[in-house]
């Protein structure tokens, strides 16, 4: 054995999700909003207009047929990615990058979402979830929304099985 309480689970089908939002000023469509086994989140499928097809977190609201953004360009609206720069303060805000085009790392699970208080001196502060107050540059980018599946720790498992389908094991 060489972790406790972890094995067994359902076999799950890796989705590559788009975390960087690097398809600068092409609108994309949201064609699906799918349950992904990996994480808490739901995930959408999006079209863009180039003809590339990316998996993204779903925000919160997103709908099918909504058209995003990426970009310094992008308008402040739910779903779109855009520098902090970009953004006023209070902007509720998820999948933060820590450094400049890293991908975004902060505020990435079901219902999270952080928000923006301050800009000075090239850096931004973010509370996070946790209520930690963290200072990044403003060039790194974000999505504006919550991460949406609010409700996902409120699911009820039923039997002892479904932990273990979930590939935790009580000892």
């Amino acid at each position: 054995i060489t972790t406790r309480h972890r094995g067994g689970g359902h076999k799950r089908l890796y989705r590559k999700i788009d975390f960087r939002r690097n398809k600068k000023d092409i609108s994309g469509e949201i064609v699906t909003i799918e349950y992904d086994p990996n994480r808490s989140a739901d995930i959408c499928l999006v079209h863009y207009r180039d003809g590339e097809k990316t998996y993204i977190l779903h925000p919160r609201g997103a709908m099918i047929g909504d058209t995003i953004f990426s970009g310094p360009r992008a308008p402040i609206s739910m779903g779109n990615a855009l520098p902090l720069t970009n953004m006023p303060l209070g902007t509720a805000i998820h999948n933060v990058e820590i450094q400049v085009r890293k991908g975004g790392q902060l505020a990435r699970a079901a219902g999270a979402v952080a928000e923006l208080i301050a800009k000075e001196d090239g850096l931004a502060t973010i509370r996070l979830p946790s209520g930690e107050v963290r200072l990044i540059s403003e060039n790194c980018s974000a999505t504006i929304g919550q991460v949406g599946n609010v409700n996902s720790n409120n699911r009820a498992l039923g039997k002892a099985g479904s932990k273990r389908w979930l590939g935790k094991r009580s000892e």
